[in-house]
């Protein structure tokens, strides 16, 4: 096996690598904003007093999902790329 060879399989599986953990990347978030949606509208179901209160806290948790998620997944193409 030449080392060529050897340096293309590894470039293979880091591009591999980096898709896979992109893709999971995105799906954690979809999966971790649904939650966070199904808890705010649960937690207004029961006290729709406080509806504002915890919109404002739900917008902020998704926020910060999303960013670790962009995070997560711009790591995932740079392990493609380079």
């Amino acid at each position: 096996m030449s080392l060529m060879t050897v340096f293309l399989a590894a470039g293979a599986l880091a591009n591999a690598g980096g898709a896979v953990g992109a893709g999971l990347a995105a799906m954690g978030a979809g999966i971790g904003i649904g939650q966070i949606g199904k808890g705010a509208v649960e937690a207004i179901a029961r006290q729709p007093e406080a509806s504002n209160d915890i919109r404002a806290n739900m917008i902020l948790a998704a926020a910060l999902v999303e960013g670790a998620a962009l995070f997560a997944i711009i790591i995932g193409f740079l392990a493609m790329v380079l």
